[in-house]
C-alpha cells in the first residue's frame, strides 16, 4: 500500500511539532489528526472534549493519541527473534531497559484520502535494526452518527513473513477534574501481572480484586497501568469500556473489534506534576506487552497478506 499523496486536500494548519494537520468533522464533532504518527491530536463534541490531547503547537507527551505498531506497549530489552532474523530496537524506556510503543509513532504519515468527516493516512515502515520487514500502514479516522470509527489496514510488502502488533493511545476524558470521580467500567475477566519492568509475568483473575472493573465503579484511588484480556464481547463481537462522570450524561464509550484481545486501562500516575490522573488511557491492543519477544497473540502475515482491525469511541 505505497501511499499515494493527494495534493489537492490541503491540511488545515502545518507545525514544526507535528507537521500537517488534518481536521474532520461531522455535526458538532470534531477531531485533529496529525502528520507525524497518524497522530489523534483532539476529539470534540462541541465545547466538550473527549480526549485529553494536546495543542496544535505541542508534540505528543506520554503517548497520547498515538498509533502503536509494529507492536504495543513494551518490549524488554528491545530484542527478539522471528523467522531466523534477529531485531534490536532503541531502548526508548531506558531506565527499565524496554523499547516502547514500535517505531511509527514518530514517522510520517501521508494522507491519502480524504473527505469533510473522514482522513487516511498512510506510511511505509522499511526494514531497519529493530524491524527488519516491510510494513505498510494505514489507519482510517471517521466521524458519523456512531462517533468516531478507526481502521486499521495493514500489509506486508516483504518477500518473507514478518510479525505484528497494534495498538492506539487515546487519552478519555469525562471533564473531572481527578480520574477519581469516574466510574469505569471495562469488560474483562483476567489481567495480567507484571514485573517492575512492566513486563508480563502470567494472569490472574480479577473477580474480586482491586482490579475487577467489570461490573463498572468508581476509580477511586485506584492506580491503573493494567493489561486486561478475557474481554466480555456484547452481540456484535465488540468489547466495549466506558467511563461515566458523577451525575447523568456525559459518558463515553470506547469499543474494540476482535481482534483487539486486550486492553491497556492507565491512570497516568507516572505522567509529570499536573498531568497526573486527569484522564484515562484506555488503549486496545491486538496483543500483550513483550509479544514480539514471547509470541503471544503476534499476527504473523504473509508476503503480500492484509490485516484489518476497528475500534471507535462514543460519546454519550
Amino acid at each position: 500500500m505505497t501511499p499515494r499523496p493527494n495534493d489537492d486536500r490541503r491540511p488545515a494548519e502545518t507545525t514544526a511539532a507535528t507537521g500537517d494537520q488534518w481536521v474532520i468533522g461531522h455535526g458538532h464533532q470534531r477531531a485533529v489528526v496529525t502528520e507525524v504518527g497518524a497522530t489523534l491530536r483532539s476529539y470534540s463534541v462541541g465545547d466538550r472534549p473527549v480526549l485529553d490531547g494536546f495543542g496544535p503547537e505541542e508534540w505528543s507527551h506520554g503517548g497520547r493519541g498515538q498509533v502503536l505498531a509494529p507492536w504495543p506497549n513494551r518490549l524488554g530489552d528491545g530484542r527478539y527473534e522471528f523467522d531466523g532474523r534477529q531485531a534490536q530496537a532503541a531502548l526508548d524506556e531506558p531506565e527499565r531497559g524496554n523499547a516502547i510503543h514500535g517505531l511509527v509513532r514518530w514517522m510520517p504519515f501521508t494522507m491519502t484520502g480524504r473527505a469533510q468527516n473522514r482522513v487516511t493516512l498512510a506510511c511505509v515502515l522499511h526494514p531497519c535494526p529493530g524491524y527488519p520487514f516491510a510494513l505498510g500502514l494505514s489507519v482510517e479516522y471517521r466521524l458519523g452518527r456512531e462517533g468516531l470509527v478507526v481502521t486499521a489496514d495493514a500489509e506486508n510488502l516483504g518477500p518473507g513473513p514478518l510479525p505484528f502488533g497494534l495498538g492506539f493511545h487515546p487519552y478519555l476524558t469525562v471533564g473531572t477534574a481527578t480520574v477519581d470521580a469516574v466510574r469505569l467500567s471495562v469488560p474483562a475477566r483476567r489481567r495480567l501481572v507484571a514485573d517492575e519492568r512492566g513486563l508480563p509475568t502470567g494472569s490472574a483473575d480479577v473477580a474480586g480484586t482491586e482490579l475487577d472493573f467489570a461490573g463498572g465503579r468508581l476509580v477511586g484511588p485506584t492506580r491503573l497501568d493494567t493489561a486486561f484480556t478475557d474481554l466480555v464481547r456484547d452481540g456484535d463481537g465488540r468489547a466495549r469500556v466506558e467511563l461515566d462522570p458523577p451525575g447523568d450524561g456525559g459518558g463515553v464509550t470506547l469499543w474494540m473489534d476482535e481482534r483487539f484481545g486486550y486492553v491497556m486501562v492507565y491512570t497516568g500516575d507516572t505522567l509529570p506534576a499536573g498531568e497526573r490522573r486527569r484522564a484515562i488511557a484506555v488503549e486496545p491492543m491486538t496483543c500483550p506487552p513483550d509479544a514480539l519477544r514471547s509470541g503471544e497473540a503476534v499476527v504473523e502475515l504473509r508476503p503480500g497478506a492484509r490485516w484489518t482491525a476497528s475500534w471507535g469511541i462514543v460519546p454519550r
